[in-house]
């Protein structure tokens, strides 16, 4: 018998329970804006109970989360949860023994929008559709990765995300896109003001969706980051993606990796990165780029003096001690540049040994033998004396400094243990 509560209200508040912990396969959780509380006045003859009733009722949630939901149910078949539609906007919500069923999970997980890898299809994308298209939600994430997408769902994404502006992150990952559904998506790319942040990784697009969805890019605004990883844009798609870094100045992260990108689409890219002042991050990993066409990135930024660009991502690539020469050149001029790539060839053991000294032993030495504490090292690199950096101006304050001389490869380790998701360090970390 299914146990979902009816719509109707209860006569008894339902009693508090403590918040599941965050493992827990049943409570879901949902990024959104803070929604107004609206004061309702009491009626002359209503007890408190009933007013606590409606007040919870009204206030805890947002009404296009509500609506989702509801079509959600309608959807997958489902009676809804009042006690989740009183409770949706709370920071934790405690499911357990409600009688959910997978059916009744995946709504919830619908009006969550933590809705990836539950093979809604192109029905479902007609109902997000139709609820974003309405803009009146304050849902900020939206995640549909790895929920068998194809090109008739990218259609119908067009349509709500050329209109709705509120979305900030969109993670459409593990689709089954191709190129048709490129040109949707580019379309829409080209008419959002909203979107800061969309996954496209995991999907099938090549050379017509590659260019289409740079199409879009080079009139886009507001995108910041940008997943294209484990696609197929080959050498046109990446002569597209050139002509947008060459254009755009919104984009700080891309990431292109195994996109079967050789030299031939490196040198559109790093003609492109000669003219750009806002990527930081530029992901090449897994492409068939060799050191001539790892060079020539480096080259660009060397010929950039407004290059903001601080990490470039070739760690499948070989290198040579020449290369490293250049690359320190590089970074001479842009001092918060660090390149990952494979190893170099023909470095001795002992030179490896010397590289990779433990940057955080250097440190201890010196704050010790100055009589400080390595938090005070950290902080008088910061000109404003804080606890946090951007990664970016902490790797140019490490290697400008010279009371502890380190190399990049120094530099990357501290980053790796004081860097924080956000993209900050913060020396609370030591």
């Amino acid at each position: 018998m299914d146990n979902d509560e009816p719509l109707e209200p209860e006569i008894k508040d339902e009693p508090e329970t403590e918040p599941a912990a965050r493992n827990s396969d049943e409570t879901f959780y949902c990024e959104a804006e803070a929604s107004v509380a609206v004061e309702k006045e009491k009626p002359g003859g209503e007890s408190s109970e009933t007013d606590l009733e409606i007040e919870d009722t009204e206030k805890l949630f947002t009404t296009g989360q509500r609506e989702l939901y509801l079509e959600a149910c309608k959807l997958v078949g489902v009676v809804p949860v009042s006690y989740f539609i009183r409770n949706m906007e709370e920071s934790y919500v405690n499911l357990n023994h409600h009688g959910l069923g997978p059916s009744g999970t995946k709504a919830i997980a619908i009006a969550l929008v933590n809705i990836s890898n539950n093979d809604l299809g192109l029905k479902g994308a007609s109902t997000i559709s139709e609820f974003l298209q309405r803009n009146t939600s304050s849902l900020l994430n939206l995640q549909l990765s790895g929920n068998n997408f194809k090109d008739e769902s990218a259609e119908l994404f067009c349509q709500a995300f050329s209109a709705n502006y509120r979305i900030k992150t969109l993670d459409l990952s593990h689709n089954e896109f191709s190129d048709k559904g490129g040109e949707h998506l580019g379309q829409m790319l080209a008419l959002n003001i909203g979107l800061q942040s969309l996954d496209l990784s995991w999907n099938q697009f090549h050379t017509r969706g590659a260019v289409a969805l740079c199409n879009g890019l080079r009139a886009n605004v507001t995108l910041q980051k940008l997943d294209l990883s484990m696609n197929g844009f080959g050498n046109e798609g990446a002569t597209a993606l050139g002509e947008v870094l060459r254009l755009n100045n919104s984009l700080v992260y891309i990431d292109v990796s195994s996109n079967d990108i050789s030299n031939e689409g490196v040198i559109k890219i790093s003609k492109g990165l000669e003219f750009n002042e806002s990527l930081k991050v530029l992901k090449l990993f897994l492409n068939p780029v060799s050191m001539d066409g790892a060079t020539l990135l480096l080259l660009s930024i060397k010929r950039n003096p407004k290059s903001k660009m601080e990490e470039i991502d070739i760690s499948n690539v070989l290198v040579s001690e020449q290369f490293v020469k250049i690359l320190d050149g590089v970074c001479a001029i842009h001092p918060q540049l660090d390149v990952t790539y494979k190893a170099v060839q023909g470095f001795s053991a002992k030179k490896e040994l010397l590289l990779w000294t433990n940057p955080m032993k250097l440190i201890q030495s010196y704050a010790d033998q100055h009589q400080i504490t390595v938090i005070d090292f950290f902080k008088s690199l910061n000109p404003n004396g804080r606890m946090m950096m951007s990664v970016g101006d902490f790797r140019k304050a490490m290697i400008q400094q010279d009371k502890v001389p380190m190399n990049p490869y120094q530099v990357r380790e501290l980053i790796k243990k004081l860097a924080e998701k956000t993209g900050m360090v913060n020396f609370r970390s030591v």
